[in-house]
């Protein structure tokens, strides 16, 4: 995948320009998770580990990432479990995750919505997904934005997704909060939770 020697030629420089700007952002967003309750935790696109600092302790961590060499540069833990794969189809059972965090990897897959539906895929009913990115708002038009993305889709990260579009292919995940937080409110902190049933379900 184009992305995949992207982000492999990226990950040597990847933290010198996202660190800084994403640090008080991601410890916000984690923040929502328990301390020492056990909880199984997937991390996907945990890239090369900036999320790993504010993980709260007491919980079991899984990180996935698409990019060898991303994984490479995560710090080790016992309590970090490494997978090399795809947002877009995880390689766990259903309902496996008590939280799903998804940190600036929504809008650099190439279908966001795939990805929200694997998360809630791999959510127990009751489980939270928390959500960290750029997304458009409904009907915003952002013409350099959209006209940016021809290129850096295929390079780096998608500048054209609208949130709520891709959320459609999640019906059970609810959202909870929704917050500006980055970049005049393009970046968004979003937390979700998945309904025990569809619904399109509860409505029947």
């Amino acid at each position: 995948m184009a992305l995949d020697r992207s982000y492999r030629l990226f990950a040597p420089v990847y933290d010198l320009f996202i660190r800084r700007a994403s640090e008080s952002a991601r410890a916000a967003s984690l923040a929502r998770l328990p301390t020492g309750a056990g909880a199984r935790v997937l991390v996907v696109g945990i890239g090369t580990g900036l999320d790993a600092p504010h993980l709260p302790p007491g919980n079991t961590y899984v990180g996935i990432d698409l990019t060898a060499a991303m994984l490479a540069r995560v710090p080790r833990s016992d309590h970090l479990a490494l997978v090399r794969g795809d947002a877009m189809r995880l390689p766990f059972a259903d309902a496996a995750f008590d939280f799903v965090v998804l940190h600036l990897i929504v809008a650099v897959v190439p279908r966001p919505d795939q990805c929200l539906a694997e998360a809630e895929r791999v959510l127990k009913p009751g489980g939270r997904a928390l959500v960290l990115d750029k997304f458009l708002r409904p009907g915003e038009q952002a013409p350099l934005r959209r006209a940016l993305n021809a290129l850096s889709r295929h390079v780096a990260t998608r500048l054209d997704v609208v949130f709520e579009e891709a959320l459609a292919a999640a019906p059970r995940l609810a959202v909870e909060s929704d917050e500006p937080v980055l970049a005049g409110g393009w970046f968004r902190s979003i937390a979700l939770a998945k309904r025990a049933t569809s619904s399109s379900s509860t409505r029947r």
